[in-house]
């Protein structure tokens, strides 16, 4: 996972690269969290343009790193959302809750 801090719009990206499964998660949350109590953004993107496989440990991941960022008092938002990405989102009722950001470059 890649993760870049904008300065001037407190704006911090997270884009993951390849699957999200249990194997994955535990490093994607500790990465997240930290990145999220560095930076104290405003706004924080998990961009899924990048992602070929996601299961249900994604959902508890995305669902924690947004009670986190509102914990910080930020808002937390997804982008770029895969087929299949999306589908898991729209069955699990995430997008709901969750915002749809603008599409990343």
């Amino acid at each position: 996972m890649e993760s870049k801090f904008y300065e001037e719009d407190k704006l911090l990206v997270f884009k993951i690269i390849d699957e999200i499964d249990d194997c994955s998660v535990q490093k994607i949350r500790r990465k997240a969290d930290y990145e999220m109590e560095r930076y104290m953004p405003k706004r924080v993107i998990f961009d899924f343009n990048r992602v070929t496989f996601m299961d249900s440990a994604g959902i508890g991941m995305v669902i924690g790193r947004y009670k986190f960022a509102n914990m910080l008092g930020a808002k937390l938002e997804v982008s770029n959302l895969t087929q299949a990405v999306n589908r898991i989102f729209e069955m699990s009722g995430i997008l709901k809750l969750i915002p749809v950001a603008e599409e990343l470059s």
